[in-house]
């Protein structure tokens, strides 16, 4: 299954964005309301300029307490991203993942931004995937 497909079948909210400046307590309010773990850092609404994940913001808490979260978004969002593209594979995707050891996965086309995959959504194209290959394999053993 293609990044492209995985997009497809997510639900059409948008990508959850904020901006370098805003305050750390902002971006956690919106990954508790959206109930996502991750938000994307861009200062004008188009160009990435990082990503903010939950885990970022409890790392912060743990060494510095709460006073961490007036901090701008910029203090403790991942500036150095990778991507992926819409024709990347879910395996591709998996494998940059557990490589990178994060979740989330910004998708750029021609440069820009078109969505995000999480391991979730990555996992659920790979076992899709594998359900049809089995079909298939059984079909053929079958004579159908």
């Amino acid at each position: 299954m293609l990044v492209s497909q995985m997009l497809k079948s997510k639900p059409e909210v948008g990508v959850i964005s904020v901006t370098p400046a805003s305050p750390v307590a902002d971006a956690a309010k919106l990954l508790s309301e959206h109930r996502i773990g991750t938000v994307v850092v861009s200062s004008d609404g188009a160009a990435l300029d990082g990503i903010l994940s939950e885990r970022d913001i409890v790392r912060e808490l743990g060494k510095r307490g709460a006073a961490c979260l007036s901090d701008p978004v910029s203090a403790l969002m991942t500036a150095k991203l990778t991507t992926c593209t819409p024709s990347n594979s879910a395996l591709e995707v998996l494998e940059m993942m557990t490589a990178g050891r994060f979740r989330h996965l910004p998708v750029m086309d021609e440069g820009r931004m078109v969505g995000l995959i999480s391991i979730g959504d990555a996992v659920k194209g790979r076992l899709s995937q594998l359900a049809m290959e089995k079909e298939s394999l059984e079909s053929m053993i079958m004579g159908h």
